[in-house]
């Protein structure tokens, strides 16, 4: 079944789009709600029908344009081989190498909120914590299905494992902002070791 945006809900996620494709550039606090609005020629008043305020704009921009926007590269990555070691390194050299959206000068949208917004704003930290949370998930639920199969020792601790692999990931981001594409390469070479590592 074929389902139709309507109007209203195209112009809501145009906003969001062209938001988060602003933020991401730009930053949180120096994208105005008139750059935004410059951007998709929607008036102040069909702005103003969708978010009460720029927060309310940017949390939905968390939960739903950057979600779409990543999220669905995640999960095919995460279930594309019966390898785990295989699909954690493809998660991570898609994010890094082969997304069509992001971008090593921009870093990670996310990393970037993480950073400008987590420690200024309890709505931000919130929408982004449940998106952090969402991710270490879906790792968790990777390890454990590898635990399962015998690809991995039961004595691992899956969570740990999920955020340690986020934490390297938060933390290239912010390097290759600073060193370019070529310390992905080097980073992705020693992350494939780690995964090797793990027995």
């Amino acid at each position: 079944m074929v389902s139709f945006m309507s109007k209203a809900e195209t112009t809501r996620a145009d906003i969001l789009k062209q938001a988060l494709e602003l933020i991401y550039k730009q930053g949180y606090q120096s994208t105005s709600i008139d750059d935004i609005l410059a951007s998709t020629h929607v008036t102040k008043g069909a702005f103003y029908y969708h978010f009460r305020n720029k927060e309310e704009m940017g949390i939905a921009m968390i939960d739903e344009a950057m979600h779409d926007e990543i999220w669905p590269h995640i999960e095919r990555s995460l279930s594309s081989t019966k390898d785990f070691r295989n699909n954690l390194y493809a998660m991570m050299s898609g994010l890094l190498i082969k997304h069509p959206f992001l971008t090593v000068e921009n870093g990670c949208p996310a990393v970037n909120l993480i950073q400008e917004m987590a420690p200024l704003n309890k709505a931000f930290r919130d929408a982004l914590s449940k998106s952090f949370d969402k991710w270490e998930k879906a790792i968790v639920k990777e390890i454990k299905r590898a635990q399962q199969l015998g690809q991995l020792s039961p004595s691992h601790d899956a969570k740990q494992i999920a955020v340690h692999i986020i934490t390297l990931y938060h933390g290239i981001r912010n390097m290759g902002k600073l060193l370019g594409k070529t310390c992905y390469s080097s980073f992705l070479k020693d992350f494939r070791k780690y995964l090797d590592s793990l027995e």
